[in-house]
């Protein structure tokens, strides 16, 4: 019996973008590695996210965001991408409906088939029931990091939020739109990327939008 392991869909031999998501946890020992692998292997583009967005982690929702059908999908492994087993179960739903290909690393699990072909169904059950555990400690770990860091500020809470403003202001820095920096930041609105933006005293410099961004009554 075959026994290469199939969790999202069927496996299709057209090429498509190849991505790689590295999330940038304390401890992260394979880190060049991974990074390595996935160069090696031909990734279009490898995005990392930030530790400090553990909770948001708004580069991987872009990324699924952004996904196209036989795309490829590379990562370290299940616990540095997924939350939990709810987070899993509706990341393999996404799979099976655009026929994405999973391949993660160090968890050694290619979806296509073609990867790691001594890997077998009872290794991948054992990795899925880890999965929560991982991504706690991992969750911890990074807590503890925003708490105790050089400048950390008071809170978790606050260090999301502060980490959340410089992508916003990166973003539109580098020439991103406000509905592509709205739709990756998680805000409810545009009118919050906009306070963002004011409040880091960026100015407006194309489109519609130009100038210094006025104080409203309301804010």
């Amino acid at each position: 019996m075959d026994n290469n392991i199939y969790l999202c869909g069927r496996f299709n031999s057209k090429p498509m973008a190849k991505t790689g998501y590295i999330f940038l946890s304390k401890k992260y020992d394979t880190l060049e590695e991974d990074r390595q692998w996935m160069m090696d292997y031909g990734c279009d583009n490898i995005i990392e996210e930030n530790g400090a967005q553990e909770k948001l982690r708004p580069q991987w929702k872009k990324l699924l965001g952004n996904c196209t059908a036989n795309d490829t999908i590379v990562i370290s492994r299940l616990s540095n991408a997924l939350r939990g087993v709810r987070e899993l179960g509706a990341f393999l739903d996404l799979c099976n409906q655009y026929n994405l290909r999973l391949i993660c690393i160090q968890d050694k699990i290619d979806t296509g088939g073609e990867l790691f072909t001594e890997t077998k169904a009872a290794d991948v059950l054992s990795i899925i029931g880890r999965l929560s555990s991982e991504a706690t400690v991992l969750r911890r770990r990074e807590a503890r990091s925003l708490q105790t860091g050089a400048a950390a500020p008071k809170t978790i809470k606050a260090g999301l939020r502060k980490d959340r403003e410089k992508t916003v202001v990166k973003m539109y820095k580098s020439g991103k739109s406000i509905d592509d920096i709205w739709k990756a930041s998680g805000y409810r609105s545009r009118t919050s990327v906009f306070r963002v933006l004011a409040r880091n005293g960026v100015e407006l410099n194309r489109g519609p939008h130009q100038g210094p961004i006025k104080k409203r009554n309301e804010e």
